[in-house]
């Protein structure tokens, strides 16, 4: 299921990930919301945002 992306930032998050669908101009994330995992991550190694999804750019 596809994020929605709106026109506001997503408070607090900083997304340096300018190939991703919801990356905003300043390093800002417009996801509606999201979901970082694996559940049991123990270090920041392990975790993934599960909402990136490639810029059609």
């Amino acid at each position: 299921m596809r994020i929605e992306k709106t026109n506001n930032h997503l408070n607090g998050v900083k997304c340096v990930v300018n190939t991703c669908h919801y990356h905003s101009d300043g390093d800002y994330c417009n996801a509606a919301k999201i979901e970082i995992q694996p559940r049991n991550a123990s270090n920041t190694e392990e975790t993934d945002c599960a909402t990136f999804t490639p810029s059609m750019k």
